[in-house]
């Protein structure tokens, strides 16, 4: 599936606050938890708790929330389909992770073991 610059925008101009409850709804209903949402947001963010709820409360833009994150070295090894979208081969960086962030709390939900979804054994490049 081709990702058009009208997604991308679309994405972009989305905020964190509008899709947050959605992710947290999606783990607590399959049994994990919202600490553990947060453990995923801040491995690839960088962003403890209080930041996502400061970033939630100013209705941060997507666009906004990466670009005040600092992504971990190993988002890269974040492969696989979301959305009907191979992470991989999406050529616009925001969109792609977005598509990260999508993509850890899909594994999250399914109960994946936290240690795989962080993917801190394998090596930075």
């Amino acid at each position: 599936m081709k990702v058009t610059s009208e997604h991308n925008q679309r994405i972009a101009k989305m905020t964190f606050a509008s899709v947050y409850p959605h992710y947290l709804t999606k783990v607590e209903k399959k049994g994990r938890t919202k600490e553990e949402l947060h453990q995923v947001i801040e491995w690839l963010t960088g962003f403890d708790e209080f930041k996502v709820q400061e970033l939630i409360a100013e209705k941060a833009t997507f666009e906004a929330f990466f670009n005040n994150a600092e992504l971990n070295p190993n988002a890269h090894l974040i492969k696989g389909v979301i959305c009907g979208y191979r992470i991989e081969e999406i050529d616009n960086p925001l969109t792609q992770q977005v598509r990260y962030l999508d993509k850890l709390v899909d594994e999250l939900a399914k109960g994946r073991k936290m240690e795989k979804i962080l993917r801190n054994d394998e090596p930075v490049p």
